[in-house]
Formats: C-alpha cells, sequence, structure tokens
C-alpha cells in the first residue's frame, strides 16, 4: 500500500479532508496521513462535511510536520496551500511533491447563509482533482 503525507497550513480544513477522503475512497490503495506546519485543530465544518458524506472523523487530528520526518516509506507528499508548500522542511529521504492548491474554506463565517459552501467546495476539488492524481500513481 501506497502512503501520502498531505501538508497544510494549520492542518485544520483542507489537509484533514483530504486525508479522511483518500482513506475512505482509496481504502486499500493508499494510506493518507496529514499535518501542518502550523498544526492548530480540526476545524468542526471541516468535519461536518466529511461527516456528510459518512467519511468517520473521529480518528483526525490536527499534527504537526515534525511527527512524519522519521517516515522512510512515504510515497508522495502532497502541499494543498501556498504557505504549505513555501514552508515545508526538507525530509529526510527523497520523496516526490505535488503542489495542489486548494481554496481556503474559512472564507465563510458563522452567519453567513452558506457557511458550509467553502468546506463542500474544498471536498469537490479533492474528489475531482487528488483522488484521480493518486489513482494514476
Amino acid at each position: 500500500m501506497k502512503k501520502v503525507l498531505v501538508i497544510c497550513t494549520g492542518n485544520s480544513c483542507r489537509s484533514i479532508m483530504a486525508e479522511g477522503i483518500i482513506n475512505h475512497y482509496l481504502k486499500g490503495e493508499w494510506e493518507a496521513y496529514s499535518a501542518g506546519t502550523h498544526p492548530s485543530y480540526v476545524h468542526p465544518y471541516a468535519k461536518m462535511a466529511l461527516e456528510e458524506m459518512g467519511i468517520t472523523t473521529d480518528s483526525l487530528r490536527s499534527k504537526s510536520i515534525s511527527k512524519f520526518w522519521h517516515m522512510e516509506d512515504l510515497d508522495l507528499i502532497i502541499t494543498v496551500c501556498d504557505h504549505a508548500q513555501a514552508n515545508c522542511p526538507a525530509f529526510y529521504m527523497n520523496i516526490p511533491r505535488l503542489h495542489i492548491p486548494l481554496n481556503d474554506p474559512v472564507r465563510f463565517v458563522p452567519g453567513d447563509d452558506d457557511v458550509m459552501a467553502g468546506f463542500r467546495e474544498v471536498r469537490e476539488d479533492i474528489l475531482k482533482v487528488i483522488l484521480p492524481i493518486l489513482k494514476t500513481r
């Protein structure tokens, strides 16, 4: 089974959602992990967007990229925001990298007519862009 690490700044939305979606839809082919250059917390709306698809979110946690530096069996690193791409440190191993920028879903705030819109958009982008790329690798 191949392993992918998805990185963004806070590991609260985009990378967390990618981890959940990849592990759900590509189970047995890919094992996904996520981390942040400055980890924070798992955004509740990111969890809600995944749960709308029937994806379990209980195990999702915001993690530091340093937790994964030792992993010698990663097959791919994907950065999903420009800040993470620019600030992703070097790993011990030469691991292939892709940059797939996703819009920040936090542009909607509670009180907006559809606070979930940004999170659903990111969810769809992961399904339409990242999953097909992984299926061909």
